[in-house]
């Protein structure tokens, strides 16, 4: 299946939630992830149990846009995904990184979209991240 599953109209969801699945959860890193557009204002595909709300998106996409306000109130106040604040520990150009205790999120942009990969307890963060990364990396090699 092509990276285009995720670009296809909303009756073929489903084969853009495979996609998102196969590419995140299905690697043992991550437990649940989702792939947002780089706009932060619509999901493309996410894990049934992690729905991120729309002002999550849009900051969210601020901060890997490396708006500075975002950036500075997200350090000061947390980041909230999926309804649960987390504390931002990283951003790095296209990246950021987020910890609830010892869960966690890394999150990439590319050109038209934002990876979103949530890692649990028994995931190793770095594992994680790298997972995000490489679908990030594969994305922007595709043209995405």
């Amino acid at each position: 299946m092509s990276w285009q599953a995720v670009l296809i109209p909303t009756e073929y969801r489903a084969d853009a939630d495979l996609y998102q699945h196969n590419s995140l959860v299905a690697t043992g890193h991550i437990d649940k992830g989702a792939i947002i557009s780089a706009a932060g204002d619509s999901a493309w595909a996410s894990s049934a149990d992690f729905q991120l709300k729309p002002e999550e998106m849009k900051a969210i996409s601020s901060i890997v846009s490396e708006d500075k306000a975002a950036i500075d109130k997200a350090f000061g106040e947390g980041l909230y995904i999926g309804g649960e604040r987390y504390v931002l520990t990283r951003v790095e150009g296209r990246s950021l990184y987020a910890r609830q205790g010892r869960l966690g999120v890394a999150v990439a942009k590319t050109t038209q979209a934002i990876v979103v990969g949530h890692h649990g307890e028994a995931q190793v963060a770095g594992n994680a991240t790298s997972t995000v990364e490489a679908l990030a990396d594969y994305l922007i090699g595709q043209g995405y």
